[in-house]
């Protein structure tokens, strides 16, 4: 049998090098910002039991790490820190602290690569006996006194010399304000990559164990965004761009590539996405018990990232990736 066919879809699917030379999307190690968990003390490394071949390190060991990302191209890293309970309240006291880890970890990436670009977290839940991500009143979450407190704390990043402060606490208006406080203080330089659909998900789980930041009462869904709504992910976007921010974020990432392709098609900044600690824990123990390739399943779901219009990916996958693309 035979077929009067003039397009033949298969034809640019025939070998390996010509389906890489049309393809329509790639992943590069320029793409990724690598989550760090940054502790106290001295050469220290642990685990992270839900997160399998992720550790928390402390800061000379964290400096040795991220020299090794700089040699396999990595260029950008997101700082979390885990500060111990005797220094967590309900007012941020620690997050402000010029001599604090954050603060000094700053300090230290920059010294030892100061190419490297450096994104802070700047939210209250490491620092709240509380461990929600503003200051609690009465059981609520108050937003103007947190947004205050925030921006004083993007301040102390930039003092330390941090690139871009990274306000992932979904608080109304602290943009505007972090923005006002930066620029008052002569950092008119330093910029904002905003958490701007931040999602109440499930998929945080592994990521709360690692910093024992948990909510110790009631969950985030007064501040965090309802996982049913995509418009308003947008909205949220749009107005962090209004009040200054220079990259946008949606998180998680894989479940809500949808909002990151409406969000890259309605705002003229660079779009961020969070590939989380949740999404990486499912790859790791699937692969672990033999039901899906990791390697195969690493590649696939940063294109997918791509594919959706996404810039930049936060993922604790950077340098597994890098690790392959050097093979």
């Amino acid at each position: 049998m035979t077929f009067d066919l003039t397009k033949r879809p298969r034809r640019l699917r025939r070998s390996g090098f010509l389906r890489e030379i049309v393809a329509e999307h790639s992943v590069s190690v320029n793409d990724f910002i690598i989550p760090l968990f940054v502790q106290d003390g001295t050469g220290v490394e642990i685990e992270i039991p839900s997160m399998p071949g992720y550790h928390k390190r402390s800061l000379d060991l964290t400096i040795e790490h991220v020299k090794q990302l700089r040699d396999y191209g990595l260029k950008a890293v997101l700082l979390f820190v885990q500060v111990s309970d005797g220094l967590k309240d309900n007012a941020g006291v620690e997050a402000l602290n010029k001599l604090g880890l954050m603060q000094r970890a700053v300090e230290a990436i920059k010294l030892a690569v100061p190419e490297l670009i450096v994104f802070t977290d700047v939210a209250l839940d490491p620092y709240s006996k509380f461990g929600h991500d503003g200051i609690v009143k009465e059981g609520h979450i108050e937003n103007d006194s947190t947004v205050e407190v925030l921006a004083k704390m993007a301040l102390s990043h930039a003092n330390a010399g941090v690139d871009f402060v990274a306000p992932s606490d979904m608080m109304d208006g602290r943009v505007a304000a972090i923005r006002s406080g930066l620029d008052a203080g002569g950092f008119q330089h330093v910029g904002i990559m905003s958490y701007s659909a931040k999602y109440a998900s499930c998929f945080y789980g592994p990521f709360r164990d690692a910093l024992d930041s948990s909510p110790g009462f009631g969950d985030k869904k007064t501040y965090q965004m309802n996982p049913a709504n995509s418009l308003e992910g947008v909205k949220e976007a749009l107005i962090d761009i209004e009040e200054g921010a220079d990259i946008v974020m949606v998180k998680p990432g894989m479940p809500y590539l949808d909002v990151a392709l409406r969000l890259k098609e309605a705002s003229e900044v660079p779009v961020a996405s969070y590939q989380v600690s949740g999404e990486y824990a499912m790859i790791k123990a699937a692969a672990a018990r033999g039901w899906i390739d990791e390697e195969a399943a690493i590649l696939e779901s940063l294109i997918g990232f791509k594919r959706a219009g996404v810039d930049l990916i936060a993922t604790y996958f950077g340098l597994d990736y890098a690790k392959i693309m050097k093979r």
